[in-house]
């Protein structure tokens, strides 16, 4: 390698900067977040630093530079946009065995910046030999997207039971397993989660039980509405570490093939009248997993308490004292209306937006029909696709006009997405004729008006994926 990694540690270190304009500044902030001693050597300073100036929170030296500036210090910068100068400030300090940093020029650098993922006290540096630095922020760019931003409480948290950890587990072997289950399980989970008090009591419980026994947990996960890359990076990662998942009907196949390769699958999807597993039976369900140790994964389609049944199953955990989180996700209505190019709310069409279930849980359709007809709202109605006929009969017959916009959207935001538009007397007519299948949205309202005008969904993927009522054969 053409660098050796290494972090210096600046904590009340003098350090220089030559320079006074936005690229000094850049290199300033990083050395004071490492807590440098700052002096910046420059005729003139830029807007924020020069705040800084007077703030005492660097020293100015308003001068132009001079070779016996670098003495005492533990690090220079050369950030000037004159290379004569740079070459000076270079020279210099390595007369004096002073690492230097000459910024966007390796050759007179005696060491370079990386681009840094800060999750302090963790902190991941990337670089490309300083020829393409570019390339180095792409791929701290990546990184940061996958490392969540807890990691740095965790990384704090673990340090305070290291030793401990080493006085519990005398064989490096047993403390590396150990290690593994407490940061990819429910502990690192409950940090990451701010509940660093509920990680320190299984910490302290795993720490003195005479046999090390990790507990379970559930993690009730919102898949969003079918498009893998609307997945929340919790979402994510927790769907990468589950021991076990349950799944039902409305996640995607796509969202499956995310789930870690070798953690039981049991799918337990529920349509109307054709149960798989009664709710009753998943809450339990997911009650003895836990308790085996496992840590249980229970995705559900759009957003677990958005007509997900979250509610019930939390309330079963809880009083079974079984560790839980819950991860939002996108809601099917959110998703199914953005591909579609459906604004919910729009000042012109709609001021409200309701969401409802197609029928309750006797089957029956006596919802609030007032409250539903009212002008300038838009309605989402969810599991409604098999009483499509009935709902639109009930609107009509509860006084909402016949010719009000209404839309169905098919698999909403992935490849297979479709968006037939109607009205409430022509919409039961258009799903019969296209075969719409479940998982399906029913959106009603004059905001539908707008899908044809603003559907990008369908210029971008260069489908027809909007069917208005006039095109049906």
């Amino acid at each position: 390698m053409d660098y050796f990694p290494i972090f210096l540690k600046l904590q009340d270190a003098p350090c220089l900067v030559v320079g006074g304009g936005d690229v000094a500044l850049r290199k300033v902030r990083l050395l004071k977040a490492a807590g440098a001693c700052l002096t910046v050597v420059a005729p003139q300073l830029s807007g924020e630093l020069g705040q800084m100036a007077e703030r005492g929170e660097v020293r100015w030296l308003p001068h132009c530079f001079a070779a016996e500036q670098v003495a005492g210090m533990r690090l220079v910068v050369a950030a000037t946009n004159q290379r004569a100068v740079n070459q000076q400030v270079s020279l210099a300090a390595q007369e004096s065995n002073i690492p230097v940093n000459v910024v966007d020029d390796p050759v007179l650098s005696t060491y370079i910046t990386p681009a840094i993922i800060d999750r302090s006290p963790l902190v991941i540096a990337v670089s490309s030999g300083g020829g393409v630095p570019v390339l180095a922020r792409l791929v701290r760019a990546r990184l940061e997207s996958i490392i969540p931003a807890g990691f740095g409480l965790l990384a704090a948290f673990s340090a305070r039971f290291r030793d401990r950890v080493k006085a519990r587990f005398s064989d490096v072997e047993a403390r590396r397993c150990f290690w593994e289950s407490v940061l990819e399980g429910p502990v690192a989970e409950a940090v990451m989660n701010g509940r660093e008090a509920a990680a320190e009591v299984e910490m302290e419980r795993r720490l003195t039980s005479a046999e090390d026994h990790p507990s379970g947990a559930v993690y009730l996960v919102g898949a969003g509405p079918g498009n893998p890359d609307l997945l929340t990076f919790r979402a994510l990662r927790l769907m990468q570490q589950a021991d076990v998942v349950l799944h039902d009907n409305l996640v995607a196949p796509e969202l499956l093939e995310l789930v870690r390769r070798d953690a039981e699958r049991i799918y337990v999807g529920k349509a109307r009248a054709n149960h798989t597993l009664p709710q009753e039976d998943i809450n339990q369900l997911m009650v003895r997993l836990a308790r085996e140790g496992r840590r249980v994964l229970r995705l559900k389609g759009g957003d677990p308490f958005i007509f997900g049944r979250g509610g019930e199953e939390i309330e079963t955990l809880a009083e079974h004292g079984i560790p839980f989180e819950v991860v939002p996700g996108i809601t099917s209505a959110n998703g199914a209306a953005s591909y579609a190019g459906i604004p919910l709310t729009h000042r012109d069409h709609a001021q409200s937006v309701t969401f409802v279930t197609g029928h309750k849980k006797d089957g029956s359709i006596d919802l609030d029909w007032p409250a539903l007809t009212r002008p300038d709202q838009t309605v989402v109605v969810y599991m409604g696709l098999t009483m499509a006929a009935e709902l639109c009969a009930a609107f009509i017959q509860h006084g909402k006009p016949e010719e009000t916009p209404a839309a169905v959207i098919e698999w909403a935001t992935t490849a297979r997405q479709r968006t037939l538009t109607g009205t409430l007397g022509s919409l039961p007519a258009l799903i019969a004729a296209y075969g719409v299948a479940s998982p399906a949205l029913i959106i009603v309202g004059s905001v539908v008006s707008l899908a044809d005008k603003l559907a990008w969904y369908r210029r971008v993927e260069n489908e027809p994926a909007t069917i208005a009522a006039s095109q049906q054969t």
